[in-house]
């Protein structure tokens, strides 16, 4: 990528190990890939697209949690420089809110009318829980980070499980789509099998190492769970 002149980059690490904050997408598979390309939507498409979605909200909600988290520290801060004796603590946040209404210089009408929608926002949050001051908002800020890595944390062993059961049900939907294949393969004469092999190769791959996959994740049980796998599956994206 380098070499080429790519900014991409290639990590094999997981998100969580890179401390990246977002849910990894499911894989697709040959078939789901090939259907998607093609404009048609796949159950496993569509759980992609849900993932993206979840992922930019929590992008939004990162950053707007920072960005608010800057701007009480900016306003802390400009409030100490000024050295007020006895501040009023009970106007802060209304007076600040005030001053963006009412500098309205430069300002577009359409300018003018995003503000007014900005404080009106303020307002109903701040009534809503009851915060007047800068102290109570920071205070809620700190518990808005802290609900945000408590569900970060939460997600972590969902991702790990979700990307087992990927792999699972992947692994299930091989076995079970060349086992035909494979089955009229053991049933022919050794010389008929080689010609049948070098025809059929990547299905008979396929289906051996999913067999050998699916007998490690069954421990001696005779019958695949798929049922089972899919709808722990649906529920944990859920």
């Amino acid at each position: 990528m380098e070499q080429n002149n790519h900014t991409e980059r290639i990590d094999h690490r997981s998100y969580e190990r890179q401390g990246i904050d977002q849910i990894p997408t499911i894989h697709l598979g040959v078939a789901a890939s090939a259907m998607e390309k093609r404009g048609i939507c796949t159950e496993r498409g569509n759980i992609n697209r849900e993932i993206e979605v979840n992922n930019q909200r929590l992008s939004q909600l990162k950053a707007r949690i920072v960005k608010l988290q800057k701007w009480l520290d900016t306003e802390a801060k400009a409030e100490l420089d000024m050295q007020k004796p006895n501040p009023s603590p009970s106007e802060n946040l209304i007076s600040i809110l005030s001053d963006m209404l009412n500098t309205d210089e430069g300002k577009s009408q359409r300018r003018k009318i995003t503000d007014l929608k900005s404080v009106s926002d303020a307002f109903v949050f701040l009534q809503a829980n009851g915060i007047t001051t800068l102290p109570e908002l920071s205070g809620k800020v700190t518990t808005m980070r802290g609900e945000f890595n408590t569900v970060r944390e939460k997600l972590k062993p969902i991702e790990r499980r979700l990307k087992t059961l990927d792999e699972h049900v992947s692994q299930a939907d091989s076995y079970k789509k060349h086992r035909a294949i494979h089955r009229q393969y053991k049933a022919m004469k050794p010389k008929q099998q080689a010609a049948f092999y070098d025809k059929y190769a990547s299905e008979i791959i396929l289906y051996e190492s999913a067999e050998k996959y699916l007998k490690a994740q069954l421990n001696g049980r005779d019958k695949i769970p798929l049922s089972a796998w899919k709808s722990e599956r649906e529920k944990l994206t859920a």
